[in-house]
């Protein structure tokens, strides 16, 4: 039971540093990556549709992407999304293929992101956190229940606090990796 419950708290942890590790790379560091365009959706046939699915997204050069639309009568609208989309991109087409030059970043803009980045890193430290609680709770209803002693009821709670030190330096690790990359001129 309390590796059960050790590995379901160790998955969602997992889960909460890949949620972050996503969610950083779509935000823009002045470094061309196709992960940029992954949030921006296009009206296709009446459905939102993300761009990866209309179109293959390429990035030849550190500061250019290339998209390659399937279907040439959603180009317009793939141009569009983009120019709509909070990413500050002026996408240029030539009918069949969007170029999106990247600009460099200004300072004010790049600290403005990595005040985002640290939001997005509490977020998951915060989720983090809630995941222990939950494991320790779960625990402590076995105690009560007298399924485990008071130690073993200590000793997984210590693991668990150990899980979540790993975690959350894994989180620092990601915030650091990205404010690096934010900050590179």
């Amino acid at each position: 039971m309390i590796d059960d419950i050790h590995q379901d708290a160790k998955e969602r942890m997992g889960k909460a540093v890949n949620a972050l590790r996503k969610d950083l790379a779509s935000l823009r560091a002045g470094r061309a990556t196709p992960a940029l365009l992954d949030k921006i959706m296009v009206e296709y046939y009446g459905t939102p549709t993300p761009i990866n699915q209309l179109a293959s997204i390429t990035a030849p050069e550190p500061r250019l992407l290339v998209i390659q639309a399937w279907d040439k009568s959603v180009v317009a609208d793939i141009e569009r999304a983009i120019i709509k989309s909070d990413l500050g991109l002026n996408p240029n087409s030539d009918g069949s293929i969007i170029r999106v030059p990247i600009p460099q970043l200004t300072e004010e803009r790049r600290k403005e992101l990595v005040k985002t980045c640290r939001k997005k890193a509490e977020e998951g430290k915060i989720a983090i956190r809630n995941i222990r609680r939950d494991a320790n709770d779960s625990l402590k209803r076995l105690e009560k229940e007298s399924k485990i002693t008071e130690d073993e009821l200590h000793r997984a709670q210590d693991e668990i606090q150990k899980l979540t030190d790993t975690m959350i330096a894994e989180v620092d690790k990601i915030l650091a990796e990205k404010e690096k990359e934010v900050m590179e001129v």
